[in-house]
């Protein structure tokens, strides 16, 4: 008997599921156009999720590759220098010396000059216009064993010519063969180079030049100090870190300490990965505004279903489904489509990684793909599933707290009925009266489509603000010699192309919204047509129906976006012309009605008698 039982349990267990899978198949095939856009609305949250995460790391690889070009060291090493006038004493000199034959220590070279690398200013270059602080490293002209940088266009240093580190040349638009003044001296800029043993430019403007021009340089504002390359035996991060431990100099020493301060080769790494971290900050920002955006654009989208579907729920309880029944047939069929787009944008941000982890000019080498993590994939997971329950959830206990009497009857949301509205509405003209009544009846759409614009012209306005900053500065990069931190175009690309994801998603979801309201308002229209009123009238109230929300939406992505942009502006200040800001909010709302025009032409097409029956279609 038990066991008859547990065979029954099992039955039924398994047609309810496959009940459940028959229902969400067809309901999917129903409304393919929605699932798509559903799946890719979550896709898009977790593709710049998963590529945010998937930056980790992936800048080791070029730098490893320029270290072995450069023959890089392990150890970079700077003579000590007196605290107050950054000159090296003779002991200073003497002790960095005595670091290159310490234990561990295999190969070395130097101690080089190098000017402006303690004083306040440095070396003044003058090059077409720009006027800017340099770095001076006096170099041999021969091949050394550490650290030989390496020349990836023309000729390594000579008398009267130097080589200008790679980043910091583009930065500069230096060109080879061109003349350049170092503190009003001339020189010819004869080839570009790359190092391990320096970050890149913005961190250091780094120019080669040989030790005689170097020592020429140096002022009294700007002494010279010492620069040696070290290469050890063990080149391994923990015996790294205890030689830079064991002999550099020691936080809180005191002033007349002669040990040389040191950067292991993990530090420069680090700080080569400034402009991943960059993008990272704008990708973890984009994520959370398309997971807002997607929230939205799915919650609409299972309204509108339920809308269209309320017979339909009406139906299967009349046949036997249970209120459990019919929540979870909503919610299984969007976890699904929600797995789907985890998967998609999941392999679209690994597969994105190499090409916005390309290195930046001070290094060489591909990145290469990055790993694929557990940590990554259930990340990618959870927000998706979260993104899904989180926006099916208040429809789905909608649907199953339906009545079975009143979901047959498929009868219209009336608004609730205030004097203060009724007093406001007799002014307006039918196309607001009609659009402001269907706002009123469901305001939680209003909510999620004005939350949607909002999120839209958040990222629209940082964009705008960013390009407006960036734009300003190269404006004076002429007249003030300012030189443009190459993170800045990056991040500014990154943000431009999750802004095109953010307006492009809006935009789709602007649409279905107006689909739901077509569809929702179906009887409200007829019933307004029937009482007189022109279908241009009709269409006119539709589009409100969306520009009502998408105004105030509109209006409040700006100070979103100014406050978007102050806190991953990078420095950047300004902000765009009013003129720009103006067409942002009225363009959105137009663009907002224009889209919304369309399914409200195409859902008055039906005559007023059919739009009328009770009966759903």
């Amino acid at each position: 008997m038990n066991q008859s039982r547990r065979a029954r349990r099992a039955g039924g267990a398994k047609g309810r599921a496959l009940l459940l899978f028959r229902l969400a198949r067809q309901d999917i095939r129903h409304h393919f156009a929605q699932a798509v856009l559903l799946i890719v609305a979550i896709a898009a949250a977790t593709a710049v999720l998963s590529l945010a995460f998937s930056l980790n790391g992936v800048n080791s690889n070029p730098y490893q590759q320029t270290k072995a070009a450069t023959k890089g060291p392990d150890v970079v090493a700077q003579s000590g220098n007196d605290p107050y006038t950054g000159v090296t004493s003779p002991a200073d000199l003497a002790a960095l010396e005595a670091l290159n034959h310490a234990k561990g220590v295999a190969a070395h070279s130097g101690p080089y000059p190098i000017v402006g690398d303690t004083g306040p200013v440095g070396p003044v270059m003058r090059s077409a216009g720009i006027v800017t602080s340099v770095q001076v490293e006096g170099r041999e002209p021969g091949v050394v064993a550490v650290d030989q940088p390496k020349v990836t266009d023309g000729t390594w240093i000579r008398p009267g010519g130097v080589v200008a580190e790679r980043s910091f040349a583009e930065a500069a638009n230096l060109r080879l063969g061109q003349t350049i003044t170092l503190n009003g001296h001339p020189f010819q800029v004869v080839g570009f180079a790359v190092t391990a043993a320096f970050h890149g430019f913005p961190g250091v403007s780094l120019i080669w030049a040989t030790e005689a021009a170097a020592r020429s340089l140096a002022t009294k504002a700007d002494p010279l100090s010492y620069i040696s390359n070290i290469k050890l035996s063990d080149a391994s991060p923990r015996a790294v870190s205890a030689f830079v431990n064991a002999y550099g100099l020691k936080y809180g020493a005191p002033a007349d300490a002669t040990a040389p301060f040191l950067a292991s080769w993990m530090e420069i790494a680090y700080g080569d990965a400034a402009f991943l971290r960059t993008d990272q900050a704008f990708l973890f920002t984009g994520t959370v505004l398309l997971g807002v955006l997607a929230l939205a654009s799915v919650a609409v989208l299972v309204g509108g279903r339920l809308a269209e579907g309320t017979r339909r729920v009406g139906l299967l309880k009349a046949t036997g489904g249970t209120p459990g029944i019919v929540a979870v047939v909503f919610l299984t069929e969007n976890l699904f489509l929600a797995l789907v787009a985890a998967v998609a944008g999941l392999l679209a941000g690994w597969r994105a990684a190499p090409l916005l982890s390309k290195p930046e000019a001070d290094l060489v080498g591909t990145p290469g793909a990055p790993p694929l993590t557990l940590v990554m994939v259930l990340v990618a997971l959870a927000v998706s599933l979260a993104v899904a329950l989180a926006s099916t959830l208040v429809p789905a206990i909608r649907a199953a707290r339906m009545s079975t009497v009143s979901a047959l009857a498929d009868a219209p949301r009336l608004p609730r009925r205030r004097d203060s509205l009724i007093r406001l509405s007799r002014k307006l003209p039918v196309p607001a009266l009609f659009g402001l009544r269907l706002v009123a009846r469901r305001p939680r759409r209003a909510i999620l489509s004005a939350a949607s614009i909002a999120v839209a012209v958040m990222g629209l306005v940082a964009a705008l603000a960013i390009h407006a900053a960036v734009d300003n500065k190269f404006s004076h990069f002429g007249s003030s010699g300012g030189l443009v931190n190459p993170d800045v175009p990056r991040a500014e690309q990154v943000l431009t192309a999750i802004t095109i994801a953010l307006v492009t998603l809006a935009a789709l979801t602007a649409i279905f919204a107006a689909l739901a309201t077509v569809l929702d308002a179906r009887r409200a229209s007829a019933v307004t047509l029937a009482l007189g009123a022109t279908p241009q009238q009709v269409r006119a109230g539709l589009v409100m129906a969306q520009v009502i929300p998408a105004l105030p939406g509109a209006i409040l992505g700006l100070p979103l976006g100014i406050g978007l942009f102050k806190v991953a502006g990078h420095g950047l200040t300004g902000l765009p012309p009013v003129l720009w800001l103006v067409a942002a909010v009225l363009g959105t709302v137009l663009v907002v009605a224009a889209l919304t025009s369309v399914p409200a032409r195409i859902g008055l097409r039906r005559p007023v008698a059919e739009m009328l029956q009770t009966e759903a279609t």
